[in-house]
């Protein structure tokens, strides 16, 4: 009898289980169904329907898109959509593995501060110590200021070369030493100081690659065996790779890269002997593992890598409130968060993790075109309440008079050799900056327009005569372009 009643209760319990976990799965898919429908720009107009994945990949005519959700400490959930190859209609997968661009330089901070960690590595010592095979040229630029890892982690070195543009297959691949010289078959210019070292951060790809040195000069280890060994294989991140071009990885598994037209690169993806700034190959899986270790360690929770001092300092700003060490550090609404994006030729990606609370989102895409990313970010943000990360700006369009359009056509003169010209038809207004193509401007205001595709407004300004004279662009700030026509 007692045998009985004991295996009743364990039906009992398991068919509770059953219940609950059935439950979360629901919820779940109920959420990825609300992220995929509820897609908006950063810019939106008073009642504009929200979008869906699949409306805005047509829209842009992406090929694929992959995406991964942390939340409280943990990867809720990956997707792919769309083509990982159009052509071949390989699927992407959440193990398809896109060029994670210059997300690379996140990873890169990783594993030169692993150097630090270990004492291998003075982070505040001139950079010429640790080099080896090359050194860098200081010259009066310098100012006889010496350039340290921090410099060139945080962009802060004042050097040139803020990206890279990669090479095709068929291209004969230089070495780091001839990129850094600029010498051929390389096909970027030297990296040299444009100001002395300290001063500001000032983006540059440059920079890393130089990093990228010094630690296979310490090491004396290839770099895509190091940091497959010290940096990707301890956080999990195994399916990841920063061989150029990648080896024993299945073909189908990478994303081919498409131009924003949609028309497929040549040889499918161009390759980046600059690993450290570009030449990542991962996917949202992969990097959210990233994300949830350095959130952790942040916390002394977890040091796969990096104990909770070496991630703080990793962490944290150099010289200004958002250049840290091969990351960016945002402070919206008041929640931190540590991010970077990137752009390779034919691939767009975006990440973001938040100090604390363990929430974050990776965006992937195989375009030249990542406008999507974005809105996906903004659904994400809205469906999960991830605070900070939701930016959309609501604007209410006003009709303003085609005689009250035509005062404002004209030339403006916003800097030397830079002008931006606003032109109008029928009773719609463009702007046009020089070198740049026509944009809709939308009214907010009789005198105040603003645009669908960038956080850009523009204010018309008349003087005591009430004659237009200038326009203001507000765009990071407020710039006043003096009328000249």
């Amino acid at each position: 009898m007692k045998k009985t009643i004991y295996i009743l209760f364990a039906v009992f319990l398991l068919s509770r289980f059953d219940a609950t976990a059935q439950s979360a799965g629901d919820t779940l898919q109920k959420k990825i169904q609300l992220v995929e429908k509820s897609l908006v720009g950063i810019i939106q107009t008073e009642g504009q329907p929200l979008w869906t994945i699949e409306e805005r990949m047509k829209h842009y005519r992406l090929n694929g898109v992959s995406v991964a959700v942390i939340h409280n400490y943990k990867m809720e959930w990956a997707k792919g959509y769309g083509w990982a190859d159009a052509a071949k209609k390989i699927p992407v997968t959440e193990k398809t593995l896109f060029q994670a661009a210059s997300i690379s330089k996140s990873l890169n901070g990783v594993g030169v501060l692993k150097l630090v960690q270990d004492g291998k590595l003075d982070p505040d010592k001139d950079i010429n110590q640790y080099l080896t095979t090359w050194k860098f040229p200081y010259d009066t630029v310098a100012k006889n200021k010496i350039i340290t890892t921090k410099n060139l982690l945080s962009h802060t070195a004042g050097l040139t070369v803020h990206g890279f543009g990669g090479y095709s297959h068929k291209d004969t691949i230089p070495t780091i030493v001839q990129i850094l010289n600029g010498a051929k078959p390389a096909n970027s210019d030297p990296v040299r100081s444009m100001f002395a070292p300290g001063l500001r951060s000032e983006y540059s790809g440059g920079g890393i690659t130089i990093s990228q040195l010094i630690l296979t000069d310490i090491t004396h280890q290839p770099y895509d065996k190091f940091m497959y060994e010290q940096v990707l294989k301890p956080m999990g991140m195994t399916s990841s790779t920063y061989t150029q071009p990648p080896v024993n990885i299945k073909p189908e598994l990478l994303a081919t890269a498409y131009r924003d037209n949609g028309n497929e690169i040549e040889g499918k993806y161009n390759i980046y002997p600059e690993q450290a700034a570009a030449g990542l190959w991962t996917n949202p899986t992969d990097l959210s593992k990233y994300i949830i270790e350095t959130q952790l360690a942040y916390q002394g929770k977890s040091s796969k890598v990096l104990n909770q001092a070496t991630t703080k300092l990793r962490l944290t700003p150099y010289l200004d409130k958002a250049a840290a060490l091969g990351v960016f550090i945002d402070d919206l609404e008041g929640t931190k968060y540590f991010q970077h994006g990137g752009a390779n030729e034919g691939f767009r990606c975006q990440y973001f993790g938040s100090l604390e609370g363990g929430n974050g989102v990776v965006v992937m895409v195989n375009s030249d075109d990542g406008s999507i990313m974005n809105e996906i970010i903004n659904s994400v943000a809205k469906v999960y309440n991830f605070k900070g990360l939701y930016r959309s700006k609501v604007y209410k369009e006003v009709a303003v008079d085609s005689a009250v359009l035509q005062s404002y056509v004209g030339k403006y003169e916003m800097r030397p050799g830079f002008n931006l010209s606003i032109t109008r038809e029928g009773n719609k207004l463009y702007g046009q900056a020089t070198g740049q193509g026509k944009l809709d401007l939308f009214a907010e205001a009789q005198n105040k327009f603003f645009l669908k595709i960038a956080p850009i407004e523009i204010e018309f300004i008349k003087d005591d005569k009430g004659k237009v004279v200038t326009c203001r662009v507000y765009q990071g700030g407020v710039n006043d372009a003096k009328r000249i026509e």
